[in-house]
């Protein structure tokens, strides 16, 4: 059979030739698309020539081909069951299940996969035993290869001119000369002083009352509560009292400048009338250190007279507006005053002069507190051994090592022209080692406003 030509097309016609055999179908859309699918190619015989290319313009001025038959519309290719059901919806569809697990293989444990795209969470139970337990306020590493954490972000370590300069010494005269540019920093000496304060400005929960005690007079038991005192009140930002508890006419308020007459036994009589600070401020003397003293009466008719219920009563009232209280007691242990101020003391210091003697009346004294019911308090004291001397008989270091073995610390503080004159007592004019030693004092009682 010859092929038919096809007439040549004169542009007289509008209409858009229609595919024969589609008529009016719809195509089929697919999910998650807004346009149509394409309409599937008809098939065409096997002897169809190529498509014929468009007539240039000398071939319209020839005879017009007839039209050729149009070729029987091909029956459309029926949908595969895998191809309809591609058209079903995705999300009517069951989710499948978990495929069977692998016996080789031990399952994921990372989050599974839901068959839609989204990440299946593990349950709240798995996360939180996953999640490994930490302190609070507790930062930790980032990584395994470093230990650095945000706490390494310190002032110290990361600003420029923030050491700071040493205080004497050739350090400080290189540190001046070059106008700061040369700072080595302070020396080990300086370190260790400074480690000291900190110590002694440990911070205290509520009040505490530190009983400085000794059954031999003329030992520095005054001396030491008194450079207690002016130790913390220089230091720490808290309030600090002494209470003259000596019923033999103490003399710790001349140690300080007097500002009131009133005694213990004043404050004592005012009690009730005692709400605030500003009111129990009119009965104590303030040194410029800060420290404050309630005195004892002169007379010793009126001091005997006060015994355990009335000392009780006066460190209750002090309790209620100080931080720390120094108790100065008598030599008497046995003595009803004492004996009370002991029942309320938190930590003892005990005192004892460079010589065989002392060194036994306080190791006496030990004996009975333990004997006595005061064993904890044995075990926390701080012992002192007060004015020492270059040059002695006895071997302190001996007496040192008895004291260690029964208390918590021992302290040797050097003899000093300016407090063995028992007047008014001035921290500037003190020796350097002086000063030292009662730092170190201060320090060894901070350490046990914890124990």
């Amino acid at each position: 059979m010859s092929q038919q030509q096809r007439p040549a097309w004169t542009g007289g016609s509008d209409e858009a030739l229609v595919p024969l055999g589609r008529g009016e179908e719809a195509a089929p859309t697919t999910e998650g698309q807004g346009q149509p699918a394409a309409p599937a190619e008809q098939a065409r015989p096997a002897t169809e020539p190529g498509p014929a290319t468009e007539p240039g313009p000398a071939d319209r001025s020839g005879p017009a081909e007839p039209a050729r038959p149009a070729e029987p519309a091909q029956p459309a290719q029926q949908a595969r069951p895998a191809d309809r059901r591609t058209a079903v919806d995705q999300r009517e569809r069951p989710e499948p299940g978990p495929p069977p697990p692998d016996r080789r293989q031990p399952p994921p444990e990372g989050p599974r996969d839901r068959g839609d795209g989204r990440a299946d969470r593990a349950p709240q139970a798995d996360r939180g035993a996953r999640r490994p337990d930490r302190p609070a306020g507790v930062t930790e590493p980032a990584s395994g290869r470093s230990t650095a954490t945000a706490a390494d972000f310190t002032a110290e370590r990361y600003l420029r001119g923030q050491s700071p300069p040493p205080r004497d010494g050739w350090r400080r005269f290189v540190y001046w000369l070059t106008g700061g540019r040369i700072n080595f920093g302070p020396s080990p000496a300086e370190v260790a002083e400074r480690q000291l304060i900190a110590r002694a400005k440990a911070p205290v929960a509520g009040c505490r009352s530190i009983a400085v005690i000794s059954r031999k007079g003329g030992v520095g038991k005054t001396t030491t509560t008194l450079m207690l005192g002016h130790t913390f009140a220089s230091l720490r930002g808290d309030r600090v009292v002494a209470l003259d508890g000596n019923p033999d006419a103490g003399s710790l308020g001349y140690r300080v400048r007097r500002e009131t007459a009133a005694t213990v036994t004043n404050l004592l009589a005012d009690e009730r009338e005692i709400l605030r600070y500003a009111d129990i401020r009119s009965y104590t003397n303030q040194a410029p250190t800060r420290l404050e003293v309630v005195a004892s009466d002169d007379d010793p008719r009126i001091t005997t007279a006060l015994g355990e219920e009335e000392y009780r009563r006066a460190i209750g009232l002090l309790e209620r507006h100080y931080n720390l209280i120094l108790l100065d007691t008598g030599t008497g242990v046995l003595e009803s005053a004492t004996k009370g101020i002991l029942q309320l003391a938190d930590q003892i210091v005990v005192v004892m002069s460079p010589s065989l003697d002392s060194a036994r009346t306080a190791a006496s004294t030990l004996d009975w507190l333990n004997e006595n019911g005061h064993a904890e308090l044995v075990r926390n004291a701080i012992a002192v051994v007060n004015a020492v001397r270059e040059e002695g008989l006895v071997e302190l270091d001996k007496v040192a090592e008895h004291f260690q073995g029964r208390c918590r610390t021992v302290v040797q503080v050097p003899w000093d022209p300016h407090l063995s004159a028992g007047a008014e007592t001035q921290i500037d004019r003190l020796r350097p080692v002086t000063r030292r030693a009662y730092l170190e004092v201060a320090a060894a009682v901070a350490d046990g406003f914890t124990a």
